[in-house]
């Protein structure tokens, strides 16, 4: 007889929260890099379109209230609080769902990433900088990177739910 804590939606819901996990861990050990190598504002570069640099984002996307007054950073915890139960609450209904739960995994590990740099420093660390012909696109991290490729994935999940249906 199989226990609760076997079934396969738990076993499913570990496995999505594993990949979140290591998402978090790839962001935070990458951050980490940066902050012990670079000073604030340094800038390497890799790539004829590619700099590591070293900022710090006090803001959401493309530091969107940045300028703010502190508040900010708790308001943005506290929506990543909410975001991590939601997910976590909609990966154990829907953890059978193959590329929706990748999506929402990658969006939580991506998350929770920078939530864990708000908590630790106030500011997330961003430290990946594209840039072509004079044009350079806000820097990001690993976090980032993760919510966007989830982001995709969801709508690409719900434009193939359309289509079916």
């Amino acid at each position: 007889m199989a226990t609760k804590s076997s079934s396969p939606s738990n076993n499913r819901l570990i496995q999505w929260l594993a990949i979140a996990l290591l998402v978090i861990v790839a962001d935070q050990f990458t951050k980490v890099l940066i902050l012990h190598s670079f000073q604030y504002g340094d800038s390497h570069y890799v790539l004829p379109f590619f700099n590591l640099v070293r900022v710090h984002n006090t803001g959401a996307a493309f530091s969107f209230l940045a300028g703010a007054s502190g508040w900010q950073r708790w308001f943005f915890v506290g929506l990543g609080v909410v975001a991590t139960v939601f997910i976590v609450w909609m990966l154990r209904r829907h953890g059978h769902q193959t590329q929706f739960a990748w999506a929402l995994s990658l969006i939580l590990g991506g998350a929770v990433g920078n939530v864990v740099d708000r908590l630790l420093h106030g500011y997330v660390v961003d430290f990946i900088q594209l840039h072509w012909g004079g044009w350079y696109y806000p820097s990001f991290n690993i976090a980032d990177s993760a919510i966007t490729i989830g982001a995709i994935l969801l709508i690409w999940d719900e434009l193939r739910r359309v289509k079916r249906g």
